[in-house]
């Protein structure tokens, strides 16, 4: 047999090109008689729009159209756009038009469209579209929002309440009645976006002859985006190509199906050219979808051991001045809280607020770093008030392996009740306090205390539901030359799914991973998909990559015993050759096997045989599958100008099954490096109009490679009974708990001076203002 792919740390297959600059972005795409477009954007927060005159923009020299509301096809002008999650608990289901109408209600809405030669000249008649605003009254903080009598977002609302709901099970008020101790936080975490390397972009290209609309798009989603477009312009699926090329970079955001993927195409069939839209930095800062921006107040009770009682609260979720993707973010806040800890009850309200700023949607975590830091900061605050140790605190309350699968009490966002499948948290918790040498970190924090270093231990749990269906799709077919053609409806953003499905399907068929021809991002190659969000496409992908590859190996082994007279238990797969077990190894390529399974005009197969050696299969998962793991951080504090630096970096994960530890690896430490600009660095804010005030990566700021350590990973295998496979997702783990970690390993490093963050970022400016207020400079004996 050949060398097992499955479980080797196996070279990504898409660096070479990525690495050498020959990867093909939607930039890329250069079609003849290309037009380029420039949006006209609102650069109010909420106005009514009294007018449009775009004469003096059609009038300059290489401009083609100027395109309003009335101007795009049928139902898409009169239409709003499909919203992609809906929920019956959602009160207020407003979703954006395409080009707005009469009101607009976020800054940088599209308005209208200018098609030119060049983006140059685009951008300059952009300038030139005379819209009559009538300013309003705008709602920026959703606080202040949710009140009665706030501004109201959209003026055809009573109020900006887009929806109400509870999670709970238990007798909570039992449970705070029976607890020794009660502890409440106010915890917030900002507004922030995915900012990945490549913009949003998106090519349309009609072909009248065939009737064929071609979409390129920097999507992490195309067979849905051609299932929206096709709703928008009334056209058939068959009609209408999606294809996501090489995308730098999605983390959710490029998951949302956007007003700009539909005009651009509408554009192109009505004008008979190729256009081309390529976002810009600022634009992606403006109209690029956000996540975060939770208030919670939330309260624990314990007994006198630390054991928890019950955790109830409220939840105040900012949505944005739409819902797109419905309110899957605050559900799955809600229901992450819980984590990994035994809680008998638990109750959380949740109001999700309308205000006048671009949506939120899933960015990498998706609620569940906001849960998670509110139920840690909760452990932290139990640790400190009954003088525990952190670690400690969190073993006495943690599931034990032996109870699983565990129920929670909850639903979870998948509609399936919130069941943990598999995981060994106590287990993930001690390798990674093995890790950083936990049992000597107290020592070593005195040592460095005493010649004046500042140095704190951070640790977080997390569990994660990973997985999500519906399904997704893949084909293996054997090629004439003998090579494995490989499509899927997975999409392909950095995880590595070209190399993981790879290696899968080569294991199955037996052939080497070099011959196989994978077809990734591309509608017309497969007919169902689903796409990359919830850290699902090893998953669902992974899963019918093994059920197709396995069954194009059943049909080549029977095929192979066929035309070598042998039995099929006889045979034997490896590198593209089937061959006889022992004797003289007759052998069969899989080019000559492909050649016999077409058969022979006008005879008929033999019995049992399928035409050609191919399959396709669509796994779909029966409820989420659960990851899990800890962080623990050990980092130093500069109390003279906030600065943090980090010393020790360690991540425990449990993803199940691992495909490939190398890009299980890479997704954790990229994981973790977006979990770090979360913590202190990034950023989005508002005026009190709702302006944007961060639309540079001048002044949002990102982590550099010098702020990010490198982690310590240990995996642990808990391998899920819930796909063939036993894998679980390993997208989000590195980002969920790392604010949790790093925010409390700061307090930690400061404890002397007793200060107490429960917010992130938590900027430099932040640390020394709390350190001023606890009166820590005179303490050090410096004037502040």
């Amino acid at each position: 047999m050949g060398v097992k792919l499955f479980g080797a740390r196996v070279a990504r297959l898409e660096d070479p090109a990525l690495l050498s600059g020959k990867g093909r972005f939607v930039d890329d795409v250069k079609l003849p008689a290309m037009l380029h477009a420039c949006f006209v954007r609102s650069p109010h927060a909420h106005a009514f729009i009294r007018g449009i005159d775009t004469s003096a923009a059609k009038a300059l020299p290489g401009v083609h159209a100027v395109f309003v509301a009335d101007d795009l096809p049928a139902p898409m002008s009169g239409n709003r756009m499909p919203m992609l999650v809906p929920n019956p608990a959602i009160a207020t289901q407003l979703t954006q038009y395409c080009l707005a109408r009469e009101e607009v209600c976020y800054v940088g809405q599209t308005v209208a469209v200018v098609i030119a030669d060049s983006r140059y000249i685009a951008e300059d008649a952009a300038a030139l579209v005379d819209v009559d605003y009538e300013p309003l009254p705008a709602a920026s903080d959703c606080r202040e929002a949710a009140e009665p009598g706030s501004p109201r977002v959209h003026s055809e609302l009573q109020n900006n309440i887009a929806s109400k709901f509870r999670q709970s099970y238990g007798d909570v008020d039992a449970a705070f009645a029976s607890a020794t101790h009660i502890f409440e936080e106010d915890i917030w975490q900002h507004r922030g976006g995915g900012m990945a390397m490549e913009t949003r972009a998106v090519v349309g290209d009609f072909d009248p002859v065939r009737d064929l609309l071609t979409v390129w798009s920097a999507t992490q989603t195309p067979h849905i985006g051609r299932r929206m477009l096709a709703d928008l312009i009334d056209r058939n699926l068959e009609s209408i190509r999606f294809i996501a090329p090489d995308v730098g970079g999605g983390f959710g955001p490029k998951a949302i199906f956007y007003a700009e993927e539909a005009v651009i195409p509408a554009v192109a069939m009505k004008l008979r050219r190729p256009v081309k839209w390529i976002e810009d930095r600022r634009e992606h800062f403006l109209c690029a979808t956000q996540e975060r921006d939770q208030y919670w107040k939330v309260a624990i009770g314990v007994d006198h051991n630390g054991k928890i009682k019950g955790v109830r609260g409220t939840l105040l979720h900012d949505t944005g001045a739409f819902v797109p993707w419905g309110i899957i973010m605050p559900y799955i806040a809600g229901a992450t809280m819980p984590g990994p800890y035994v809680i008998p009850a638990y109750g959380l309200d949740v109001t999700v607020v309308l205000t006048n700023k671009v949506a939120t949607t899933p960015v990498r975590g998706a609620g569940r770093p906001q849960a998670v830091f509110a139920m840690e900061r909760l452990m932290d605050r139990v640790a400190r008030e009954l003088g525990l140790d952190p670690a400690e605190v969190r073993f006495r309350n943690l599931i034990q392996p032996e109870q699983m699968p565990y129920s929670v009490g909850l639903t979870f966002r998948d509609g399936k009740p919130l069941i943990y499948d598999s995981g060994d948290y106590p287990q993930a918790q001690r390798e990674a306090l093995r890790l950083v040498n936990y049992d000597t970190f107290k020592e070593r924090k005195a040592a460095l205390l005493a010649k004046g270093r500042f140095v704190g231990l951070g640790i977080a749990n997390y569990v994660e539901g990973t997985g999500l269906g519906p399904y997704e799709g893949v084909t293996v077919r054997v090629l004439p030359s003998g090579k494995v053609a490989v499509a899927t409806g997975a999409t392909n953003q950095g995880q590595g799914t070209r190399t993981t499905i790879s290696q899968i399907v080569a294991d199955q068929v037996g052939c080497r991973i070099e011959d196989i021809v994978i077809t990734i991002g591309d509608t017309a190659a497969i007919s169902q998909g689903v796409g990359a969000f919830a850290s699902r496409q090893a998953v669902n992908a992974g899963s019918s990559a093994k059920i197709a590859g396995g069954t194009v190996r059943t049909q080549i082994v029977k095929l192979a015993a066929q035309a070598l007279g042998l039995p099929e238990g006889d045979i034997e797969i490896e590198d593209g050759v089937a061959f006889g077990r022992g004797g003289n190894k007759p052998s069969i390529s899989f080019r000559d096997l492909y050649r016999l399974a077409q058969g022979m005009p006008g005879f008929s197969l033999a019995p049992g045989q399928t035409a050609g050696l191919e399959h396709t299969a669509y796994f779909t998962p029966p409820q989420a599958s659960y990851c899990s793991g800890t962080h623990v951080v050990e980092l130093e504090v500069d109390p003279m100008t906030g600065a943090v630096k980090f010393l020790n970096y360690a991540v425990a994960h449990d993803s199940g099954t691992i495909i490939n530890p190398l890009i299980v690896d890479g997704q954790v430490q990229g994981g973790v490096a977006h979990g770090i600009g979360n913590a202190l660095l990034e950023w989005m804010k508002y005026d009190e109009n709702a302006q944007p005030l961060t639309i540079t990566l001048a002044d949002y700021l990102l982590p550099m490679a010098t702020d990010v350590p490198t982690c310590k990973i240990a995996h642990i295998e808990s391998p899920t009974p819930l796909n063939p496979l036993g894998v679980k997702g390993a997208g989000e783990g590195g980002t969920i708990p790392a604010p949790a970690a790093i925010i409390a390993a700061i307090e930690d490093a400061l404890s002397e001076f007793g200060v107490h963050f429960t917010e992130t970022p938590l900027m430099p400016d932040r640390i020394v203002a709390a350190l001023k207020d606890a009166g820590a400079y005179e303490k050090l004996k410096v004037v502040a």
